[in-house]
């Protein structure tokens, strides 16, 4: 069932300002200046409805071309994620997929044959091609290869060393370093699990003790660190909460605690999300705090207490993403006045499809075009694409693991 959102009132809006309560602090003045530019933006197009009624639109022709042209060349701006590249791939093909675009099927061999280059004799996926496997880089290529969805697309893992560079970077409390004697944060956890679930290699013995670890690491604020102790963050609380779904024990933290920090990170006038406390509003952060809902309806379900629409303001993050982030020549952004770049298209548009799909409705802003596909909030990848890789892997079995290869355990 299709529901129709309408704008906010513009007044509505202008209420909600920040107030400093006649303490300016650096922090509240960057806060004001955002807040300024974004209500110049909302009263902009409240002044346009009167030619258009039916804005704010999604610029899917723009976003379409300048994804297409990404894959094929990406200007130097891009030069400082050399050791990334893996996630080049997966942040152009996963928002083309949402759109319902089809990649020609050289481009697809393209990507396989570089993704092919960049995984690691002993396992796992590097950042290019001769680098160190690491998690990060690992996620993004499965994820990009899940995406492709065809055979050869599949085959290119190497489930068997996949596992033992998993078991490699397995720390003897059940947490994961990010490459070989790396750091250890919760996006290790989530990474591991995330890319050994959709492969069908995931066994007992690779997450014991991971669900405490991660638990350990949801802050007194209710959303998760990257490590116990730390600050709540939330692309961290999407990989912990993410990472204990996979493993069905998301029973174990304090979800009213994660949900009543999840929902004071929704601005209130800019309608985005925060990604901390104290910070500003950021695109990307419509799917890494927007995607956790989804997850916790999931968790409330069983306690019988099913949400009947989002427990968040889906109708103010779509004004964000549409009004605030799209540029006119394609792509999306962080903020008005900043860049457009991939990372940043991947993830609104991510966080636009969470906001439009709730269980089996959808919840429009602007016209019915402005629709975008449903992304499965566990690996963000659609779901049709997640059940074929499912299927593909799981019907292969679980590799044998000989003798004890694990260094971390």
């Amino acid at each position: 069932m299709e529901k129709k959102l309408k704008l906010r009132g513009i007044l509505d809006v202008r209420k909600s300002k920040f107030r400093t309560e006649s303490y300016p602090t650096k922090s509240s003045e960057e806060q004001i200046d955002v807040e300024e530019i974004v209500l110049k933006k909302y009263e902009d197009l409240h002044i346009k409805l009167k030619i258009n009624p039916y804005l704010p639109e999604f610029h899917r022709e723009q976003h379409t071309r300048f994804l297409l042209e990404s894959l094929v060349y990406l200007s130097t701006a891009y030069e400082g994620l050399d050791a990334s590249r893996p996630w080049l791939c997966y942040w152009i093909l996963h928002p083309l997929s949402l759109l319902g675009v089809r990649v020609h099927d050289s481009q697809k061999r393209n990507v396989l044959k570089f993704l092919s280059k960049c995984q690691s004799p002993d396992g796992g996926f590097g950042g290019g091609p001769g680098q160190l496997p690491h998690l990060a880089a690992t996620y993004a290529a499965v994820n990009a290869l899940v995406i492709i969805g065809t055979e050869e697309a599949y085959n290119v893992i190497d489930r068997k060393k996949l596992q033992d560079f998993l078991f490699r970077v397995r720390q003897w409390d059940g947490s994961f370093a990010m490459h070989v004697g790396g750091e250890v944060d919760i996006r290790g956890a989530y990474c591991a699990l995330s890319v050994a679930s959709l492969t069908g290699i995931l066994i007992p013995e690779l997450y014991k003790g991971t669900a405490e670890w991660i638990v350990s690491c949801q802050s007194y604020e209710g959303g998760f660190s990257g490590c116990p102790g730390m600050e709540a963050h939330g692309g961290y609380a999407f990989c912990g909460l993410s990472a204990l779904v996979i493993l069905q024990k998301g029973h174990l933290i304090d979800h009213q605690a994660l949900l009543r920090w999840l929902v004071q990170r929704q601005m209130k006038l800019e309608g985005g999300f925060q990604g901390r406390t104290n910070k500003l509003v950021d695109g990307c952060y419509s799917f890494w705090q927007g995607g956790a809902f989804p997850l916790l309806y999931t968790l409330l379900a069983r306690e019988h207490n099913i949400p009947r629409g989002h427990l968040f303001d889906e109708r103010a993050l779509q004004e964000y993403l549409l009004i605030c982030c799209q540029s006119p020549a394609g792509g999306l952004l962080d903020k008005p006045g900043k860049a457009r770049d991939i990372f940043h298209t991947c993830y609104t548009i991510s966080g636009l499809s969470v906001a439009q799909h709730f269980i089996n409705d959808l919840h429009i802003l602007g016209p019915s075009e402005n629709e975008i596909a449903c992304t499965h909030p566990l690996y963000n990848i659609r779901p049709d694409a997640v059940r074929r890789a499912l299927l593909y892997f799981n019907d292969l079995g679980v590799p044998r693991r000989e003798g004890n290869n694990v260094s971390n355990t």
